[in-house]
C-alpha cells in the first residue's frame, strides 16, 4: 500500500511481497518489455507503486512515489548498490567498472572526493567561455537552409564541448572511436532488444561491436593519458582540466587514481556527460520549435538580459525563462530515463517488502508524467517553473538523488542555458521529422529515429 497521499490501496498486510505483473514462465516480461519499453512502463504505474516483475528470469520492482523514490535514494541508499549492465545480461566487457558510476563503498568515497574538487561553481564557471565559443564555431559553419539531424550534430557539439573543457583535448582525431564506444553501449542497452537479455557467452553482432568498441576507446585512452603523464608536476598543477586533475591529485588519505580508474572515469565523464546533454538540448530545441510563443519569451529574455552579447556564466542566474524551459524539457525527457538499484538487503515500502537481490528500477520518465503531481502531465509548460509547489521533492528527479546524484549536474545545467541562447540567437530550425518522436530507451533516452530539421540563419547579432 502506498503512501496515504497517493489514493492507492490494497488489502495485503505489513511485510508482503509487492503485487506482481503476469508473464511467461522462464522470461517473465521479456518480450513486454523488448516489445514496447515505454508502454511496459506505463503498465507498471498502472498496477501501483510498487510492482514486481521478471526480466530475463531476474527479480525487479517498479518504485513510482516519491516518497519511496527518496527513501531509496537518499534516506536509505546504503541498503543498494548501482545495477550494472551485467547483472542483467552478463555482458563480457562491463561498461566503465571502474568509474565513479558504478564503484561502491569507500572506493567510491575516495573518487567523489576527487571529482568534487573538479566540479566546484568557480570551475564550471570558468568553462562557460569555452561552451559558447566553441557552439558559435559551430553553429556559424551550418549553411542556411541546410538539413541536419540535430540529435548527431548536438552530439558531435557536445563531444567538442566536453572534451576541450573537462580533458583539454580536441576531439577531431578522436571523435570517431568515442562515438563508436556510445553507440555501441546505447545498443548494447537497448530494452526493445531481445539480445540485450541474452548471456555473454553467445556472441551476438551487437556485443562483438560493444566489445570492439571499449577496446577501441581503452587504447585511444590509454595513449591520452600516457602524453598527459608526460607533462611535468608544475605543467599538471596549472591544468585545469579533469584529467590533469585526476593525475595530479591525492586526497588526504592517500588515495589516488589507479590506471584502470582513469581510463573508466574518462569513458564514464565522456559518455554520460555528452550523451545527457546533447539529447536534453535536442529535446529542448525540439519543443521551442513547436511552440512559437516559448520562443518568443526566451529570445525577449535574452535581448533583455544579453543585448546584442553572447552569454556568460554571469549571466545564468539572470535567465530565469531559459531555466524553466530546460527544466520543463528535462521533466518531459530525462536522459537518464529511469534510475536502476539493486537492493543489498530486505527494504520495506510502506506495508511491501523488497527482497535483497531484487533489481529496482525508478523510472524519472513515469514519474515525471504522473497526474498526481503534474497538472495535464504531457504538456509543455515552463510556466509550471514559475512558483513553488507543494509537489513532493522526488516527483522530479532527472539527475538522480541522494549522495549518487549525477556529480556533473551543475555542469549540464549551465551548460544547457549557455548553448541555448548561443545556437538559438544564430538559427532556427523547422522540423522535418515526427514533432512527437517515437523514443527508444538505451542507456539513454533516444530518439527512435533522426530529429531531422531544416535550419534558417537569424539575422546576426552584430
Amino acid at each position: 500500500m502506498g503512501p496515504s497521499t497517493d489514493g492507492r490501496s490494497d488489502d495485503q498486510s505489513s511485510g508482503e511481497l509487492p503485487p506482481q505483473l503476469d508473464g511467461l514462465p522462464l522470461i517473465g516480461s521479456t518480450l513486454d518489455l523488448a516489445r514496447d519499453p515505454i508502454a511496459f512502463l506505463d503498465r507498471v504505474a498502472e498496477q501501483g507503486d510498487v510492482v514486481r516483475y521478471e526480466i530475463g528470469g531476474l527479480p525487479f520492482t517498479g518504485v513510482l512515489h516519491p516518497e519511496y523514490v527518496e527513501q531509496l535514494l537518499v534516506t536509505e541508499s546504503e541498503s543498494v548498490r548501482k545495477l550494472r549492465l551485467g547483472d542483467v545480461n552478463s555482458a563480457g566487457n562491463e561498461f566503465a567498472p571502474e568509474g565513479v558510476l558504478f564503484t561502491e563503498g569507500e572506493q567510491w568515497r575516495n573518487q567523489r572526493i576527487v571529482l568534487q574538487n573538479v566540479f566546484t561553481p568557480d570551475r564550471i564557471e570558468r568553462y562557460g567561455t569555452t561552451m559558447t565559443n566553441v557552439a558559435a564555431r559551430r553553429v556559424e559553419s551550418w549553411d542556411d537552409g541546410a538539413k541536419l539531424a540535430i540529435n548527431r550534430r548536438f552530439s558531435v557539439l557536445t563531444l567538442s564541448i566536453l572534451a576541450k573543457t573537462l580533458f583539454d583535448l580536441t576531439i577531431e582525431d578522436r571523435g570517431s572511436v568515442i562515438t563508436a564506444v556510445a553507440s555501441a553501449l546505447n545498443e548494447q542497452a537497448d530494452s526493445s532488444s531481445f539480445s540485450t537479455y541474452l548471456p555473454a557467452w553467445i556472441p551476438t553482432p551487437a556485443r562483438r561491436r560493444y566489445d570492439r568498441a571499449v577496446s577501441e576507446f581503452e587504447t585511444t585512452i590509454h595513449a591520452v593519458i600516457e602524453e598527459r603523464r608526460s607533462d611535468d608536476a608544475q605543467s599538471l598543477s596549472d591544468r585545469d582540466d579533469l584529467l590533469s586533475l585526476l593525475l595530479a591529485t591525492e586526497t588526504q588519505n592517500g588515495y589516488r587514481h589507479s590506471e584502470s580508474e582513469l581510463q573508466d572515469q574518462l569513458l564514464t565523464f565522456l559518455f554520460a556527460g555528452h550523451e545527457a546533454t546533447s539529447l536534453a538540448l535536442t529535446y529542448t530545441v525540439l519543443l521551442v520549435a513547436q511552440h512559437p510563443a516559448v520562443a518568443s519569451r526566451l529570445h525577449k529574455e535574452w535581448t533583455d538580459v544579453l543585448g546584442d552579447s553572447d552569454p556568460t556564466a554571469g549571466d545564468v542566474a539572470a535567465l530565469a525563462y531559459t531555466d524553466h524551459v530546460v527544466r520543463e524539457s528535462l521533466r518531459l525527457y530525462p536522459p537518464a530515463f529511469a534510475v536502476f538499484r539493486t537492493a543489498t538487503e530486505d527494504i520495506s515500502l510502506g506495508d511491501y517488502v523488497i527482497p535483497e537481490e531484487t533489481n529496482v528500477t525508478i523510472p524519472q520518465f513515469r514519474v515525471h508524467r504522473d497526474p498526481r503531481w503534474w497538472d495535464d502531465p504531457e504538456a509543455f509548460d515552463p510556466d509550471r517553473w514559475e512558483e513553488s509547489s507543494e509537489r513532493p521533492e522526488y516527483a522530479y528527479f532527472p539527475f538522480g538523488g541522494g549522495p549518487r546524484h549525477c556529480i556533473g549536474m551543475r555542469f549540464a545545467m549551465m551548460e544547457l542555458k549557455l548553448l541555448l541562447p548561443t545556437i538559438l540567437r544564430r538559427v532556427e530550425f523547422e522540423l522535418l521529422s515526427d514533432p512527437d518522436p517515437a523514443l527508444a530507451p538505451q542507456a539513454t533516452l533516444q530518439p527512435a529515429e533522426d530529429v531531422r530539421t531544416r535550419v534558417r540563419t537569424r539575422p546576426s547579432l552584430r
